[in-house]
């Protein structure tokens, strides 16, 4: 018998983990960290709801937090088996998590440096030791291949387009009545036509069951064109003397955004000496995406064939140092600067919006998806101030959010990579996104597509058949 036992990303866009068992074999699809308000965050606390010593293996879908900044809090409770994921992931995991290790020392550190927290000791969700520990588990798979992960069990990758190395899963199994059966995971579903990395490829085959993302559920990108929008927005600030911040992911966002302002450049439309990168994780991260040849679109490869990849390490500044980036405070001439995070909730973005928002000269540009109880939603949001290091900050600057630039399919290209599938499965569960998102989709998939209504489950909540 199969089961489907859902941890996280039911209701939030963050926490990813859901849990497949077949017979005495148990997968962990993803396994990643919540993040948002208190009460969301909390949640990577509580105990898993299983032994990690006795997980078969785990399989991650892509490098993002969301989805795999768990794992060492998983390896430092037992687990010592393998961790699945692309060939392409695997670096940028690697980035990732360092810096997660490093960040979660750093702040129990603070926290018992300034007293704040409600524990006597505070300790770190994980350590750097916990990710080095977690780092040799991992074992890189191809696209487009089966590979049997545990007799009788495979798993076959497919491009997500989200982002660089991110794979939707088939699962394929026998059960006791003999027959094989695959179950589907979409991972986070990534944009079509957009530039760098090639589109989605739905999962291929009869599927037994989806587990299908829905962040942006209920959402209709707004088809304009992103350069354009970037170029209006630089001009308009730079005319009346402000500078333009964009928190952007190191991961994904970064690398489309320079994608973008590249093609300025390229036209005489923006110079590249005023544009910085302040994001040490962004510029490694870039490096392998610039390498990753397989993965890149046409477009792309094209560029790269002329010598304009936009990618290039000498394309624009690189703030490695922490000198670097404090110089960027005291530039009084108008720039447009890059960094992470992605949300304002951590990085260098968070000191540059300390000094430039109370300044209406000034423009914040997101570029992705905003969750709840983050800094950035509340900007997004219209805050008229938000707290930093403790300080109330009053919100001057400009505020824009260009959805075009989003990583995730909106409801349209998620009825798209349905229609690509062999048929419709049996049972559709929606994880992935808040509620007002998977209703939307739900809605959509059963008026557009004629399918079942989808479920959508809470954390917790099993599945049997």
């Amino acid at each position: 018998m199969a089961k489907l036992t859902f941890l996280g990303a039911c209701g939030t866009v963050t926490g990813s983990a859901t849990l497949l068992s077949w017979g005495a074999e148990r997968i962990l699809v993803d396994c990643g960290l919540f993040q948002g308000p208190e009460e969301i965050e909390t949640m990577n606390w509580t105990p898993f709801p299983f032994n990690p010593a006795e997980l078969s293996c785990v399989i991650v879908t892509h490098a993002h937090l969301d989805h795999t900044g768990r794992l060492p809090r998983l390896v430092a409770q037992g687990y010592q088996g393998p961790i699945y994921c692309s060939r392409a992931s695997k670096g940028l995991i690697s980035l990732v998590l360092q810096d997660a290790g490093k960040l979660q020392e750093e702040e129990a550190r603070y926290a018992r440096k300034k007293g704040y927290s409600r524990h006597r000791d505070p300790q770190p969700l994980f350590t750097s030791g916990d990710v080095k520990k977690t780092l040799r588990l991992l074992h890189r798979l191809d696209f487009d291949k089966d590979h049997e992960l545990l007799p009788g069990i495979r798993v076959r990758l497919h491009r997500a387009g989200h982002l660089l190395g991110a794979a939707s899963l088939a699962i394929t199994a026998k059960g006791a009545d003999g027959k094989r059966r695959t179950w589907g995971f979409s991972g986070d579903v990534g944009r079509y036509g957009v530039p760098i990395l090639q589109d989605p490829i739905p999962i291929e085959g009869e599927l037994a069951g989806l587990v299908l993302e829905s962040t942006y559920g209920d959402r209709r990108h707004v088809p304009t064109n992103a350069q354009e929008a970037l170029r209006e927005l630089i001009d308009t600030t730079f005319a009346r003397g402000g500078s333009v911040l964009i928190p952007a992911f190191a991961l994904g966002r970064t690398q489309e955004v320079l994608y973008h302002l590249a093609a300025l450049a390229d036209e005489g439309l923006l110079d590249p000496g005023v544009v910085f990168l302040d994001s040490p994780m962004a510029i490694k991260a870039t490096n392998l995406y610039r390498q990753a040849h397989a993965e890149h679109d046409e477009e792309m490869i094209e560029l790269v064939e002329q010598d304009l990849g936009p990618l290039r390490h000498d394309r624009f500044a690189a703030c490695r140092s922490p000198l670097d980036s404090k110089k960027l405070n005291q530039r009084k001439e108008p720039c447009v600067i890059v960094a992470s995070s992605g949300m304002a909730n951590g990085g260098r973005i968070v000191h540059h919006l300390l000094h430039r928002l109370p300044d209406a000269r000034n423009a914040v540009i997101f570029v992705g998806y905003q969750a709840a109880g983050t800094r950035g939603r509340a900007l997004v949001d219209g805050a008229d101030q938000v707290a930093i290091h403790g300080l109330e900050v009053s919100v001057k600057a400009e505020i824009r959010y260009l959805h075009m630039l989003s990583a995730h399919a909106d409801c349209d290209e998620l009825i798209q990579w349905c229609r690509g599938l062999s048929g419709e499965p049996p049972r559709v569960f929606l994880n992935h996104g808040e509620d007002p998102q998977r209703k939307a989709l739900s809605a959509a998939i059963t008026g557009r597509l004629g399918w079942a209504r989808p479920e959508m489950p809470e954390v917790g909540h099993e599945v049997a058949w």
